[in-house]
């Protein structure tokens, strides 16, 4: 089976001594969204996790905006922001019932920073960008919205993750597969699922890479290492959130 597809994701479940039930599905077609979700239920009653790690991979992606039809970046929102709506819809009445459940939204910097070189030398394209960073607001919102049911909602931050996507096909736009090991992720995920801590990150993002170095999550493991490509943070709410914190404090008599 191709390396990251369904069937060999399926095969290291298996080998593992667990069950697992492949499930294709298109983000761009919320019917299949539905199917795949009753027949996950249909097989075994209840879904306790799901782990938005889907995206779109079509043209447009790596394009620069005035190459880029509208309609490509509208599927490329549609699939990355929209398409985990409609399958959250769909499991959290249940979540919400039991008590318990987790939403687990692999995010990515591009939802809060900019490249500093065009898509095709290193940065990326606009749809993408826009799709990440609408799909970065929702556990935020979901966990407010979700307080007292017992289910949580986290963004977890990747960074760049070595892939076979990546590998395949990413080195023609500027971006090496030298990432972090993708074990990474999953190491954080499952900390996410099993772990009574996990509630202090309700609603929160986690950077993937820094937290599983600094817990030990993955043995034998370096560590994140610099991006060294120039990137510019988005740090909007941190510059409002000074601006305001040091207007109470004049109001409140320390400024002079």
């Amino acid at each position: 089976p191709l390396p990251g597809s369904l069937d060999a994701t399926s095969l290291l479940i298996r080998a593992e001594g667990r069950e697992a039930l492949a499930v294709p599905a298109d983000l761009l077609d919320p019917v299949s969204l539905g199917t795949c979700v009753a027949t996950v239920l249909e097989r075994w009653g209840r879904i306790d996790i799901v782990v938005h790690n889907g995206r779109y991979i079509g043209p447009g992606h790596m394009d620069r905006f005035l190459d880029t039809p509208v309609d490509l970046i509208e599927k490329q929102v549609y699939a990355n922001a929209i398409a985990p709506l409609h399958i959250n819809r769909l499991v959290l009445p249940g979540m919400i019932e039991r008590g318990s459940g987790a939403i687990v939204n692999i995010s990515s910097a591009s939802g809060y920073a900019d490249p500093t070189k065009p898509a095709g030398e290193g940065g990326w394209g606009l749809g993408y960008a826009m799709s990440k960073g609408a799909f970065h607001r929702v556990a935020g919102l979901l966990a407010t919205e979700l307080e007292g049911t017992g289910v949580r909602c986290f963004n977890v931050q990747p960074n760049l993750i070595a892939t076979e996507r990546i590998a395949a096909d990413m080195a023609e736009f500027g971006i090496a597969n030298t990432g972090a090991p993708s074990e990474v992720v999953g190491a954080v995920v499952a900390w996410l699922a099993t772990d009574p801590e996990a509630e202090e990150w309700n609603g929160r993002n986690m950077e993937a890479q820094f937290f599983c170095h600094e817990r030990g999550l993955l043995p034998g493991w370096e560590g994140p290492r610099p991006v060294d490509s120039a990137i510019r943070y988005d740090l909007s709410g941190k510059v409002l959130d000074d601006l305001e914190a040091g207007l109470r404090e004049k109001r409140n008599g320390g400024g002079h």
